[in-house]
């Protein structure tokens, strides 16, 4: 049932994928067959902003020189106006020509101005204010202490005020109007803000930007205020001042155009490559997915196969002790040499059935990161000599020749002779299993058995010390040769020599394990020195001692 699920969910996975990828083309084919219009729509979208902060910096010089005279008009210090403004008016309020403070009833009970040989024009503007601009000002809608402007023309000439409302201490209410010299604004604020140099660059900014762009200021009738006349297309947009000089209106122009269209190519060639990239991406994704899937399948199905070679190595010896025991018990045991050969098979079986449980549990313990080592110089040639004379017993019972040979000084820096004894053991008992030929204990000729059936040799080889056990079996076929040092992964094959070996699939793996944790290496080869045509050499190697 699961596979069938897995195969359902494949094949709709696939199709799921083409479909993303034809969408994804398709919105990239789309976005390219409109690539002019939001060209132009981009280009638009910056020349607005361009002008925005255009207006807004002008907007910021005007406001700030507002907020001067704010801190500097006190209602409680009318005869100071003039000997607290006039010492810093050219520095800091260049474009304000007078001040005036209007009572409550509209006269005024104060001034300054920039312009002591002007009274005439002075009076003019006085007159003007409590006449229309007052009246225009609509006080009633301004709260206590707001800074307003009014904008308009007046009289065929341009006029910019800033207005708010004081109260002294006795709490009577003040109107404070600040006079700006339009002509002054266009003469020499303007020039400084918004003027070109020779190269083209704004004088007073230092921004790129503005080196891409051309401006001037029209009034609410059209007319040109300020700057050069500008080729009206679709790059050249206005925008009004916000909150001063907000009947004019300044436009700018794009002269780079052609330099911003290239730019915007770009990018939308950029844009396309992360699409690309992406749908790349969500390709590789689902790859791997399939292929972690695939994985997790296969991992499963080993260990399953594990859980059922276990099952069974623990069965054999379980069944076999079961039964001599049982005939130990029942007295049907008619000799005493049969009662010793039983007793020695349920020995021999509940010992292999001790080291199966033994390797499983170390094999856990080192996969979990649990396994204590306990690392110190040693002799490896002393302690695999020890194993190979261990298992002696049994490879005579079985028939095998098990040679042991040393070759220099084998001291290795740190091992720990608990693990290293697992791991050579694994090695030799795997050659005991799987390389020898079948013949071999099975009644063949003494003078085929006379041959050596394995070779452990332990050697000294630079600054490594080789532990190499050599047997003459079916060898192991080169694709195999690095998958069997997996977990769970056996390379036995449905063949005469090697059908019906059992085993768990975690004694190599456990191997691998051990020789990292000693930064040393294991590793199968072919017929290693001796010139057999089968066999296989499978070599530990660790760091030697200095």
């Amino acid at each position: 049932m699961r596979p069938t699920r897995e195969r359902i969910l494949f094949f709709a996975l696939l199709p799921a994928l083409l479909l993303a990828l034809v969408v994804v083309g398709t919105f990239t084919l789309r976005s390219t067959l409109q690539s002019d219009s939001l060209r132009k729509q981009s280009v638009l979208e910056a020349t607005v902003a361009l002008a925005t902060e255009k207006a807004n910096r002008l907007d910021r010089l005007l406001v700030d020189q507002d907020n001067v005279v704010v801190a500097i008009a006190d209602p409680a210090r009318l005869e100071e106006l003039e000997q607290r403004w006039l010492p810093t008016a050219r520095r800091e309020t260049p474009t304000i020509r007078a001040i005036f403070m209007l009572d409550e009833a509209g006269n005024v009970v104060a001034s300054a101005s920039r312009s002591a040989a002007a009274w005439a024009e002075d009076d003019g503007f006085r007159r003007l204010l409590a006449q229309r601009l007052r009246r225009d000002m609509d006080l009633t809608a301004v709260p206590e202490g707001q800074l307003r402007h009014l904008h308009g023309e007046y009289e065929g000439r341009g006029v910019l005020v800033s207005f708010w409302q004081k109260r002294d201490v006795d709490g009577h209410l003040y109107l404070v109007v600040a006079w700006h010299d339009i002509g002054r604004i266009v003469t020499d604020t303007l020039p400084r803000l918004y003027g070109e140099r020779d190269d083209g660059k704004v004088e007073g900014s230092s921004k790129g930007s503005d080196r891409a762009s051309r401006v001037n200021i029209v009034d609410e009738e059209g007319r040109l205020v300020f700057g050069p006349k500008l080729k009206t297309g679709d790059y050249t947009v206005g925008v009004r001042f916000p909150t001063t000089l907000y009947n004019w209106r300044l436009q700018v122009s794009q002269a780079a155009a052609d330099e911003l269209a290239a730019s915007l190519r770009a990018r939308r060639l950029i844009e396309v490559g992360l699409v690309s990239l992406s749908s790349l991406v969500i390709f590789a994704g689902v790859v791997t997915i399939l292929v972690a899937s695939a994985r997790e399948r296969r991992m499963s199905a080993m260990k399953s196969e594990f859980v059922a070679n276990v099952s069974h190595e623990l069965k054999t010896p379980l069944a076999l002790i079961r039964m001599f025991a049982d005939n130990l018990v029942s007295g049907r045991v008619g000799s005493e040499a049969k009662r010793r050969e039983y007793l020695e098979v349920i020995l021999r079986e509940s010992e292999r059935l001790g080291a199966l449980i033994e390797n499983v549990l170390d094999f856990a313990q080192v996969e979990r990161g649990k396994f204590a080592f306990f690392f110190e110089e040693g002799d490896v040639g002393a302690l695999t000599k020890a194993i190979v004379d261990g298992a002696a017993l049994r490879a005579q019972e079985r028939g095998i020749d098990l040679v042991f040979t040393k070759e220099g000084n084998t001291r290795a820096a740190a091992v720990d002779p608990r693990a290293l004894e697992m791991a050579i053991g694994n090695l030799v008992d795997n050659a005991m299993k799987y390389g020898i030929p079948r013949e071999i204990g099975e009644g063949i000729p003494d003078s085929q058995q006379a041959r050596p059936g394995i070779v452990v040799r332990v050697v000294a080889r630079g600054d490594k010390v080789r532990v190499e056990v050599r047997d003459r079996g079916p060898g192991v076929a080169s694709s195999d040769q690095r998958r069997i040092f997996e977990r769970f992964v056996r390379a036995v094959k449905n063949d005469g020599e090697t059908a019906g070996i059992r085993g768990s699939g975690i004694g190599l793996a456990l191997v691998t394990q051990i020789a990292r944790a000693h930064r040393g290496a294991v590793w199968v080869e072919r017929n290693c020195e001796d010139g057999l045509e089968k066999g296989a050499c499978f070599v530990l190697e660790l760091p030697k001692s200095s």
